[in-house]
């Protein structure tokens, strides 16, 4: 599925209890990248899944290589960076040659 502006969207409103401290009007306007973390660290099977199908597991693995690589913060749990490493590794053919 291609990246559509209103299935992402929709995936933040259905998920909208993830952005408990952004104000309402302002949660359209959330990042990827905070969309990603926030369901790969939060969400349930279902919005991982709603997530790949609308920006492509490539896409997310791209996102989730980028915040987890070489930073002094990051925001995703341990058990989530091993799970979704060795997710990815398997099912995203770049993912291990980068």
């Amino acid at each position: 599925m291609k990246k559509n502006i209103s299935d992402i969207q929709n995936l933040i409103q259905e998920n909208s209890f993830l952005f408990w401290w952004v104000p309402e009007d302002k949660k359209k306007n959330i990042s990827l990248d905070s969309l990603v973390e926030a369901i790969l660290n939060y969400g349930d099977e279902k919005s991982v899944k709603k997530l790949f199908d609308i920006l492509g597991i490539k896409t997310v693995a791209d996102i989730f290589r980028k915040n987890t690589t070489n930073k002094s913060r990051i925001n995703y749990f341990p058990r989530v960076i091993n799970y979704f490493h060795l997710y990815f590794t398997k099912y995203v053919k770049e993912y291990s040659k980068q």
